[in-house]
């Protein structure tokens, strides 16, 4: 399909370049944001604390999906003079799994994120080194796990209907992706959005009223279900009827929409942190704060 000289079902010239302009925003703006994350944590040794790990954690999973939303830009940009998938099937197994990884690895670091603000406001005590690198490593090394199955067999990754990225072929529906989708959906998708919502409402209800609570407790659930909500939508129906019957233009939505969730992780985990803003300031003006060092 995406390896043909014709341009893809559904989509015109002027579509296909608007989705890679599209496309290619949301890569800069994740890749640029999280980037300054990363760099502020290398560079500032006040924000190499555990909980601030977890926070690099997941700037470089959303980094991953901005790449990959880089790669499906570039793709997208090709497709209107190459007409083709420029990678090849490999290169589409690749791009998958990729993608898949950082997602997994985005939505699981929030939800370790949630707890370890619970535990940081709740029990008063510092997250411990052992406990946050252990976070880590789950995170990764899960996600890994489950996108490695479409690989062996379990699921498969295609094209998607523009043929410029791959994700989770659901356009079968047929019984090995519904066994893999409920199964992979319940470790990866239920359960972070229970621990997130479950741990910033015990936060609501223990340090609220007080007013000790600084962190915004709505938007990182809101994130998860409105950022990765249309996908699950997408393949649940995928499930229970033929999923052909929607456009092809509307089966891009949730991708576009996914894509966004880097920046917005950026904004609310490290813009919306003061000491975390304050180590991207002196790594932006080095010379400003050695001054202020020396003062």
């Amino acid at each position: 399909m995406a390896e043909t000289s014709t341009l893809p079902t559904g989509f015109g010239e002027l579509e296909v370049l608007a989705v890679g302009m599209v496309l290619l925003v949301e890569a800069l703006s994740g890749l640029s944001l999280n980037s300054l994350t990363i760099f502020s944590f290398c560079k500032t040794p006040e924000l190499r604390t555990p909980c601030h790990l977890l926070v690099l954690s997941l700037a470089l999973a959303d980094s991953g999906i901005s790449l990959n939303a880089l790669v499906a830009a570039t793709s997208s940009l090709l497709r209107v003079s190459h007409r083709r998938w420029p990678y090849g099937s490999d290169g589409c197994q690749v791009h998958g799994f990729q993608g898949f990884v950082t997602a997994l690895a985005s939505i699981c670091g929030s939800a370790a994120i949630a707890w370890g603000r619970y535990h940081h406001y709740c029990t008063r005590s510092q997250l411990a080194w052992n406990s946050a690198i252990s976070l880590v490593l789950f995170v990764w090394l899960s996600s890994t796990f489950w996108a490695a199955l479409p690989l062996l067999g379990w699921g498969h990754y295609d094209y998607e209907p523009l043929g410029t990225c791959c994700t989770l072929d659901y356009s079968k529906g047929d019984r090995n992706f519904t066994s893999f989708l409920f199964t992979m959906s319940f470790f990866n998708f239920a359960m972070p959005l229970f621990i997130t919502i479950t741990s910033y409402r015990l936060m609501e209800q223990k340090l609220g009223k007080s007013g000790h609570l600084q962190v915004n407790t709505t938007l990182p659930a809101r994130t998860l279900l409105l950022g990765w909500g249309p996908y699950a939508i997408l393949y649940l129906y995928a499930v229970i009827a033929d999923v052909t019957s929607i456009s092809p233009k509307l089966q891009m939505v949730p991708a576009l929409i996914a894509k966004m969730v880097p920046t917005i992780n950026a904004i609310n985990y490290a813009l919306g942190n003061e000491m975390v803003c304050r180590g991207i300031w002196q790594c932006l003006s080095p010379q400003k704060s050695e001054k202020d060092r020396a003062k």
